[in-house]
């Protein structure tokens, strides 16, 4: 006995790396795995440290695989993808306007759309054009002297208008804002497509307004005219109040005053331009009864039938 442990002690001193088990290790309960972390014990973790690095990398690289570029159509497909019970909530939103309601941050939420602005400007134009037509129809079953000859053009104006107002002016407020955020360094302004919804969705109000102006009674017209515009601007401008209230109190105040005075622009354009008072030359002119001359008299025969016999 006394020799074999003089063998395991000369084995020991020949080789002080090795390790040694006791007989407590083979108590270890099945299933279960006991490791003996000496010196390379940190070898391990490098290695999951190495391995989540290549998963994130390889991740990032597939992103970057996968997003288009911005003259592809599948660019432009992701700011379509939204269903209807978002684009619905959206407008409530827009209709809906309170102080402290946010609607880039309750109803958008890092997710603008192009769907619904598209939808709305495309319905606003065309409910414009159709509406400034029959009003001339209504106005010509009341009075038969008017000639009515459709205005096709019309179309085509309001197509313009719509959808240049619903992209330059924001386009020209998102890049006041970024100007801006250079000089106050707090303020945080929105991303364009976000601008461009905020507009978008705000000149849903003015469709069923549009179709209420088909009450021939102008008093009721200006009045539901205001209601609309009313409504739009304050939802533009509880939207814009968080990000332009960090500038100076002069700045603040001009450019909310300037995008409520451009949203009373368009909807008095649209009033005025597609319901305005028919023009001359669409009201026939009355009959006009020639006088003669006073000197000239009147001849005093009578007809031949009613000569007497």
């Amino acid at each position: 006995m006394a020799s074999k442990f003089e063998e395991a002690t000369n084995l020991l001193a020949e080789t002080p790396d090795a390790a040694t088990t006791s007989r407590s290790d083979q108590l270890t309960p099945q299933g279960h795995v006991a490791v003996a972390v000496g010196s390379g014990g940190s070898y391990g973790a490098e290695d999951e440290v190495e391995e989540e690095s290549d998963k994130a990398a390889l991740l990032q690289e597939k992103q970057q695989q996968q997003q288009p570029g911005f003259w592809t159509f599948s660019y432009y497909q992701s700011f379509f993808d939204v269903d209807t019970s978002q684009v619905l909530d959206r407008i409530k939103g827009s209709l809906l306007p309170r102080p402290g309601h946010n609607f880039v941050r309750h109803h958008l939420r890092n997710r603008p759309d192009l769907y619904g602005p598209f939808w709305i400007c495309a319905t606003l134009a065309f409910v414009l054009a159709v509406t400034g037509n029959l009003t001339l129809v209504l106005a010509q079953r009341r009075d038969p002297s008017i000639h009515y000859s459709p205005q096709f053009h019309k179309v085509t104006v309001a197509g313009i208008s719509i959808y240049c107002y619903a992209w330059l002016v924001p386009l020209a407020l998102w890049g006041f804002l970024r100007w801006r955020k250079g000089v106050q360094e707090r303020m945080g302004p929105y991303t364009f497509l976000e601008t461009v919804c905020i507009y978008g969705y705000s000149l849903f109000v003015f469709i069923p307004m549009v179709v209420l102006w088909l009450i021939p009674v102008p008093w009721l017209q200006w009045l539901f005219g205001a209601l609309a515009l009313g409504l739009s601007a304050a939802g533009l401008v509880f939207t814009l109040w968080p990000v332009v209230r960090e500038d100076t109190r002069l700045v603040a105040t001009v450019l909310l005053s300037v995008v409520v005075l451009l949203h009373a622009l368009l909807a008095m354009g649209c009033k005025l331009y597609f319901f305005q008072s028919l023009p001359p030359e669409n009201v026939a002119p009355p009959p006009q009864i020639t006088s003669l001359p006073s000197n000239i008299a009147l001849s005093p025969t009578l007809p031949q039938s009613l000569a007497p016999s």
